[in-house]
C-alpha cells in the first residue's frame, strides 16, 4: 500500500471553475503547503490535456508534491503520472495491474456500503461525499454529513478522504469522524487568495492530527 501524501489534503482541479490559470492555483497551493493534487479534466483534448499535465508536473517537481489524474489507468500511465484516481464502479483489480505496485491509486465511493468492499491490497485510498452540499457537483446524491462520513469510516478497510462543500469551516471536524483526509476542488478554484485558504486547510488538519 502506497502512503498518502502529507498533508492529506487532495486538490482537484476544474478548469471550468479556475478564476486563473491551473498552473498559478497550483502554485500557490503548493507554495502554501498542499503536496497533493489531481487533475480532473476529462472533457480536455488529448494534446491538451498532455500539455497541462506536463505544465503541472514541472510545478509540483518544485515542491515534492506527488501529481495525478482523475481518468484510466491507462490514461494516467500514458501520461507519465503515478498517481490515478478512479470514478466509481471502476475496475481497481485492472488498474492496479497497469499501474503497479508503487502507484496511487483511488477510487470515488458514495456511502458506507461501498466503503465496506473497498480492496485494501488494491486501493491506497477512497474519497467519499459529498460531505456537504456543494456548487461543484450537484446531483450526487443527499449530502452524507458528519455521521455518514463516520458510519463509512467504520466499515472502510482503507484511508478515507471527504470530499463535496469542504471548507474552512468543517475540513477540522472530518478527522473525528474517521476521515484520514479531505478533498477540495470549486472552493479553491473559485477563491480570490488560494494560498490563504490552502493555508488554512492545512493549519486546521496540523491541528486535528497533532491530539
Amino acid at each position: 500500500m502506497t502512503d498518502l501524501p502529507q498533508p492529506p489534503l487532495l486538490l482537484i482541479t476544474d478548469r471550468h471553475q479556475a478564476v486563473r490559470p491551473l498552473h498559478e492555483i497550483a502554485e500557490a497551493a503548493f507554495s502554501a503547503g498542499c503536496r497533493w493534487l489531481s487533475i480532473r479534466e476529462k472533457d480536455l483534448p488529448a494534446s491538451d490535456l498532455q500539455a497541462l499535465v506536463a505544465d503541472l508536473m514541472v510545478v509540483g517537481e518544485r515542491y515534492g508534491a506527488r501529481i495525478g489524474l482523475h481518468g484510466t489507468a491507462d490514461q494516467a500511465r500514458a501520461l507519465g503520472v503515478g498517481a490515478v484516481h478512479l470514478a466509481s464502479g471502476s475496475d481497481v483489480t485492472a488498474a492496479r495491474r497497469t499501474m503497479g505496485p508503487e502507484a496511487l491509486v483511488g477510487i470515488s465511493i458514495h456511502s458506507a456500503d461501498d466503503a465496506a468492499e473497498v480492496d485494501p491490497l488494491l486501493a491506497d485510498y477512497a474519497v467519499i461525499g459529498p460531505a456537504f452540499v456543494t456548487r461543484s457537483k450537484p446531483g450526487y446524491g443527499p449530502a452524507l454529513e458528519t455521521a455518514g462520513i463516520a458510519a463509512a469510516a467504520r466499515r472502510s478497510r482503507v484511508p478515507l478522504l471527504a470530499v463535496g462543500g469542504i471548507d474552512m469551516n468543517n475540513a477540522a471536524g472530518m478527522f473525528p469522524a474517521g476521515a484520514a483526509g479531505i478533498c477540495v476542488m470549486g472552493g479553491i478554484m473559485r477563491a480570490p487568495d488560494p494560498a490563504r485558504d490552502i493555508g488554512c486547510l492545512v493549519t486546521a488538519i496540523g491541528g486535528q492530527r497533532g491530539r
